[in-house]
């Protein structure tokens, strides 16, 4: 990993790098202290930033400094979320600070002691970013998102559903557990073409 750059998607605006639910945290103990990347080359928002909004901007600054992400490895909210890009999202939205929807907050206070600890903001890269990058994992995988990613891959884009903007690349490969796929075969709904389903 040592000629590996990398950019984390978000991060829980208010915690800082040591908070043990910051996403800061969670990448050096369960992965970054065990693998040789070099410390200058690990970009993660920070959810302590005195100016939030100029955080933002400099992380999309050090994103084109490099010339772009190469592999984006994403995951799904229940509402259809990718990072923390609600429903109804602004689509030419960068990485930015977002409002957490009642939802996500609920989803997350299980790694809280109590629902009033879950922040209720963060910064996230925005689907313009996302998009940007060449190529698209997205990763799903529990029952509970079978419903979701149905809606990402029936072929209806829409922002209430925002993973479904995901059809409009043109390199995404979607990762499914048998929770959500039995068998091997795809056969409800129909899935979009341009998504190879793993």
């Amino acid at each position: 990993f040592s000629k590996v750059t990398t950019f984390n998607l978000d991060e829980y605006l208010g915690l800082s790098p040591e908070h043990p639910q910051s996403y800061h945290y969670y990448m050096y103990e369960n992965f970054f202290k065990y693998v040789n990347i070099r410390e200058e080359n690990i970009h993660i928002p920070k959810g302590n930033a005195q100016d939030p909004v100029q955080e933002c901007l400099d992380y999309e600054k050090e994103i084109e400094k490099i010339g772009g992400i190469d592999l984006q490895i994403l995951g799904i909210g229940i509402n259809g979320h990718v990072g923390f890009n609600e429903p109804d999202i602004n689509l030419e939205a960068e990485t930015h600070v977002i409002q957490l929807s009642d939802d996500t907050i609920k989803a997350n206070s299980r790694f809280f002691k109590n629902l009033d600890e879950v922040p209720k903001k963060a910064i996230t890269m925005g689907m313009a970013t996302i998009m940007r990058s060449k190529k698209i994992i997205l990763m799903v995988w529990g029952a509970e998102k079978k419903k979701p990613i149905l809606k990402v891959i029936s072929g209806h884009i829409a922002t209430e559903v925002p993973a479904s903007l995901l059809q409009l690349h043109n390199d995404v490969i979607l990762i499914v557990d048998k929770k959500i796929y039995p068998s091997s075969t795809v056969t409800d709904p129909p899935f979009y073409p341009k998504m190879s389903i793993n």
